[in-house]
């Protein structure tokens, strides 16, 4: 872990291994979603946003930018969330 460089948040090893779900509920558009960085936890909620790629998926789908949905009950091999956590130093 941390092998490689930080993202923009300073964060490390943020894409590939599994897609992740994410809090927000799916819109086809960013339009009315909150600017100040919460979740979108309004509209259709039975379906969930889904970002990057997985060890399944093309090459091209490992990046945070890649945002699908599934419906909430959905469940694969290749599916999952991410803990994180600030580290004191």
């Amino acid at each position: 872990m941390g092998q490689k460089q930080a993202n923009e948040l300073g964060l490390f090893d943020m894409s590939g291994n599994v897609r992740e779900w994410v809090q927000d509920c799916y819109s086809v558009s960013y339009d009315g979603a909150p600017s100040d960085g919460r979740a979108w936890e309004e509209g259709n909620c039975v379906r969930r946003v889904i970002r990057s790629g997985s060890w399944y998926g093309k090459p091209s789908y490992i990046r945070s930018a890649n945002r699908f949905w599934y419906a909430t009950y959905f469940h694969n091999n290749n599916l999952g969330f991410r803990l994180a956590r600030t580290i004191q130093d």
